[in-house]
């Protein structure tokens, strides 16, 4: 029996787990953590993990990746979460053979499921390309052509795993029930404010077949650039040319983009013309079969004119700047667009969000909206109202003035995905697949 450790994030890990290892000839002896803060520590429950596995499985930082194989005598180290540069693949692969082990990456066809209704997945090249705006498009368009439509987001069990397994959120009430956290909220709320159901979870096998009984079709809502779970019969991957090159030296983007039917080219209007160039020849030499489409990301801030000559807190969505690797978002945009001035919120951090400026310093003007747990949510709440500042400008996708009490007035930043062309391409691949 092949003794396997998988290294995760709690997402792609556990559904690797279920689709290949749990009824296999392996025993997975560990998963690994990291990325996400306070996921380690925990135990993949026996409820999840089948009788053969009456205690759990442990969950561990990645840190102690080494000890681990050589404690358990690991014969198999599978990766199995995204947004890594490929360098940093080879990094870990490296780590993983030096302690003895083999190194493998799971593929589509053994971590696909096949959904009975039409799928729709929107995946992208890097965290923070644009997947948000993009499927809430593809939902007007769909509910335009009469479709229902159910979203299904890519796993976020930070809580409790066995009650997360089957996730259906259709309220902002569902998600208090739930306890959910920020990051949480960010993916969930703009599909409830359009009155749309979205489900996540674990266990990705139970909650197709839920999904499948609601939905005309289903759509996949790919976080952190992942391949996606189900099968699509349509795949939009969106790519960012402010960060070009990317879309070629990351995993698992590159294997979305060359997998994918339609590439969307998103913030073409902020874009330099040279990288949005770059980044167009790099799509279509890569994947020559697809539909490759410009997609503009237009900002708007409600009385924009008042922003003029004031002093701005930027908050943006919190993978996006960390993990994603961008020194900015859509708040520190706006705000330079209509006029403000960025005060930097580095020498107010409090606790671990103080930690993450450590742990990712390449962030210098702006706040990630960082609320992992109540304790986090609680420092990021003294670190917004200790910043001397006289607005902060929100570019998460939740109203954080609704769950934090915040000492200075909160001006919403939203964007949305201006591309005519991608309902008729949407259409076209649909007929295609019909």
């Amino acid at each position: 029996m092949t003794r396997v450790l998988i290294m995760g994030a709690a997402g792609r890990d556990f559904h690797n787990f279920n689709m290949v290892y749990r009824d296999s000839a392996h025993e997975v002896v560990a998963f690994t953590a990291t990325q996400i803060p306070g996921i380690d520590g925990r135990r993949y429950p026996p409820e999840l993990a089948g009788p053969r596995y009456p205690k759990g499985i442990p969950i561990e930082p990645e840190e102690h990746l080494e000890q681990l194989v050589k404690t358990h005598r690991v014969q198999l180290v599978v990766l199995a979460y995204s947004d890594l540069s490929h360098l940093e693949v080879m990094e870990k692969a490296s780590r993983a053979l030096a302690a003895g082990a083999d190194f493998a990456l799971l593929g589509p066809d053994a971590t696909m499921l096949k959904s009975k209704k039409p799928v729709i997945a929107v995946t992208a090249v890097r965290t923070g390309c644009g997947k948000s705006q993009t499927t809430r498009k593809v939902c007007e368009s769909l509910r335009s052509q009469g479709k229902k439509v159910v979203a299904v987001r890519h796993p976020m069990p930070y809580g409790d795993l066995a009650k997360q397994a089957v996730q259906r959120f259709a309220s902002r009430e569902d998600l208090a029930k739930a306890q959910c956290t920020i990051e949480e909220r960010e993916e969930y709320e703009p599909y409830l404010e359009r009155g749309i159901v979205v489900y996540a979870g674990v266990d990705y096998a139970r909650i197709l077949e839920q999904a499948e009984r609601e939905a005309d079709v289903v759509l996949w809502d790919g976080g952190n650039n992942d391949v996606p779970f189900f099968r699509p019969d349509v795949h939009i991957c969106v790519a960012d040319p402010l960060r070009p090159g990317h879309e070629l030296t990351y995993y698992p983007g590159r294997v979305n983009l060359r997998m994918a039917h339609i590439i969307l080219l998103n913030k073409a209007n902020t874009a330099k013309r040279e990288d949005l160039d770059l980044v167009e020849r790099n799509c279509r030499q890569e994947n020559p079969r697809a539909t490759v489409l410009r997609a503009d990301s237009v900002l708007s801030v409600e009385k924009s004119g008042e922003l003029k000559g004031k002093r701005c807190l930027a908050i943006e969505d919190g993978p996006t700047v960390t993990h994603g690797g961008m020194a900015y978002g859509a708040a520190a945009v706006a705000a330079r667009q209509f006029g403000a001035s960025l005060v930097s919120p580095l020498s107010a951090a409090k606790g671990s969000i103080s930690e993450t400026f450590r742990k990712y310093p390449h962030l210098q003007e702006v706040l990630p909206a960082m609320g992992y747990s109540d304790l986090q949510r609680k420092e990021l709440q003294e670190t917004i109202n200790a910043v001397q500042c006289d607005i902060v400008l929100n570019a998460s996708p939740i109203d954080i003035a609704a769950i934090l009490k915040l000492r200075h007035p909160v001006k919403r930043v939203r964007y949305e995905l201006d591309c005519p062309e991608l309902e008729k391409a949407l259409r076209q691949r649909l007929e295609v697949r019909a």
